[in-house]
C-alpha cells in the first residue's frame, strides 16, 4: 500500500459573491476529487489547535501528524532550514518578505499594497536582499535570501516576546497599528525604514517599475520563531517519506522531519504551477525511490485567496483535480499498485477575507481496494454533513495510514 497526501492550501473558502454564495469547492469542476469524496471518508478535522494563529506551518503540521504544542517554536525556523541556515540554540528567526508598500512620505502612513512585491522573481530577489544585507547586518543580525518574497532574518540573542503582523493579513490596510511591538521592536523598525532607502533606488527595481511591474519597497519581518526539533517522520509512523512543494516553509519541516524533499523545475507556488511536474515526482517518489508515503503540497490556491482571485482560485483547485489527482490514480491504478490518498486543505483562505482563518476543514482519505459508496461531493456542507469530526489534527495522520 503506498499513501499520498495532497494538500491544497487553503483551498477551503466562505460563500463566495463571484458564485452567487457558493464556495470555491461547491462550484470548481473537480470529478476525482467528487469521486473518492463519494466513495471514501468525508469528514471535517481541526487543523489548527485552539490558541495557535491559523498559519499554514501550524496547519500542515498538525496534517503531518505534529502536536504543534509539543513542537512548534515559530514558523521561520522551519523555512530557515530549507534554504540551509543553521540555527544556534540562541537565535532567533523572523520571516523576512520583500513587499510593496504605498509611497507616502511617512512610514507609518503608508499602505500595504501588496505583500509579495508583484510576485518578485527569486533572482531579482536575490540581489535586494544582498543590498539588504550589505547595509543592515551587524554583529547580531543577518539577512538570508530565500524563494520569491520569501526570506530570513537571524538575531543572535534575539527575543520572541515581540508582536509582528504577517503583511497577506493586511493587504490594503494602513499598516499603522501593524508595526512592531515588544522586544527588539524599535530595532526592527529602523530596519524596515532603512529598507526603504536601500531599496528605492536599487537597479532591480528600477527595471521592474519600467517593465511596469511592482518594486519591493521595503522588507517586512514576521513569524518569530527559535530552533526547533522535529521527531523524524520513519520514526513516528514506521513509513519512508517525502516531500514535494515549492514553499521554503514545507520543504524545512520535511529536512527537520528526515522526509525527503523533491524540488520540481517549474513549480512556483502558485495557480500556473507545474501541476504535472509534481504529480511525476511523487508517482517516482512512490515508485523508482519506493517510498511508502508522499505529501504532495500545492500552494496556488491559497495564494489566490490572498489576493482576492475567486477564479484562479477555482482553476486552481480543478488543475489540482485533474493533472494531480486525476493523473496519479490513473497512473496509479494502470500499474495495478494499492494506494491511499487523503485530500485536504491546511485551513481556509476565503476569497471575502484575503487571510487564513483557523475553521475546520474537510478531508478526504480514499482507499483504492476499500471503496466505502456514500453519494456526496467534496465540499465544506456536504463534509459537515456526515458528521465524522476529528477534534485534535494530528491524529487525522495516523488514522489516515492505519490499514
Amino acid at each position: 500500500m503506498k499513501y499520498i497526501v495532497v494538500l491544497g492550501d487553503g483551498m477551503a473558502d466562505y460563500a463566495v459573491n463571484e458564485f452567487d454564495g457558493k464556495t470555491i469547492l461547491d462550484v470548481a469542476n473537480k470529478p476525482n476529487m467528487d469521486y473518492m469524496a463519494s466513495n471514501g471518508e468525508l469528514g471535517m478535522v481541526k487543523t489548527v489547535a485552539d490558541g495557535m494563529k491559523p498559519g499554514s506551518d501550524v496547519a500542515n503540521l498538525s496534517v503531518m501528524g505534529y502536536d504543534t504544542a509539543k513542537c512548534y517554536s515559530g514558523r521561520s525556523p522551519l523555512e530557515a532550514a530549507s534554504i540551509g541556515v543553521t540555527l544556534k540554540d540562541t537565535d532567533v528567526t523572523f520571516r523576512t518578505n520583500l513587499v510593496t508598500l504605498s509611497d507616502e512620505e511617512n512610514y507609518e502612513d503608508k499602505t500595504m499594497v501588496d505583500y509579495s512585491a508583484g510576485e518578485i522573481t527569486t533572482e531579482e530577489a536575490r540581489e535586494l536582499m544582498k543590498a539588504i544585507n550589505d547595509e543592515l547586518h551587524d554583529d547580531i543580525v543577518t539577512f538570508y535570501a530565500g524563494v520569491s518574497y520569501r526570506h530570513l532574518l537571524v538575531w543572535d540573542k534575539g527575543s520572541t516576546n515581540v508582536k509582528l503582523t504577517p503583511p497577506h493579513d493586511i493587504s490594503d490596510k494602513k499598516i499603522t497599528g501593524h508595526l512592531p511591538c515588544g522586544d527588539g521592536a524599535d530595532k526592527l523598525l529602523e530596519m524596515m525604514k532603512k529598507s526603504v532607502e536601500i531599496l528605492k533606488d536599487h537597479p532591480v527595481n528600477k527595471k521592474r517599475i519600467v517593465e511596469g511591474k511592482r518594486p519591493a519597497t521595503s522588507i517586512w519581518p514576521w513569524g518569530e520563531g527559535t530552533k526547533p526539533q522535529l521527531e523524524k517522520f520513519s520514526d513516528k509512523f514506521g513509513k519512508s517519506a517525502g516531500v514535494i512543494s515549492a514553499v521554503d516553509l514545507i520543504k524545512g519541516i520535511a529536512i527537520l522531519a528526515d522526509m525527503k524533499s523533491v524540488d520540481v523545475d517549474g513549480a512556483n507556488g502558485n495557480f500556473d504551477t507545474n501541476y504535472k511536474g509534481k504529480a511525476d515526482a511523487c508517482f517516482d517518489l512512490l515508485t523508482k525511490e519506493n517510498k511508502d508515503f508522499v505529501y504532495l503540497h500545492l500552494e496556488g490556491p491559497d495564494e489566490c485567496g490572498h489576493r482576492g482571485e475567486a477564479d484562479n482560485k477555482k482553476y486552481a483547485v480543478e488543475m489540482i483535480d485533474e493533472k494531480v489527482i486525476g493523473y496519479l490514480r490513473n497512473r496509479l491504478e494502470k500499474e495495478g499498485i494499492d494506494y491511499k490518498m487523503l485530500v485536504l486543505p491546511d485551513h481556509p483562505t476565503p476569497i471575502s477575507l484575503k487571510t487564513h482563518v483557523s475553521d475546520p476543514v474537510p478531508y478526504i482519505i480514499y482507499n483504492s481496494v476499500k471503496e466505502t459508496k456514500n453519494d456526496r461531493i467534496y465540499c465544506e456542507k456536504t463534509a459537515k454533513e456526515t458528521g465524522i469530526y476529528i477534534d485534535k489534527g494530528y491524529e487525522l495522520m495516523s488514522h489516515f495510514l492505519n490499514d
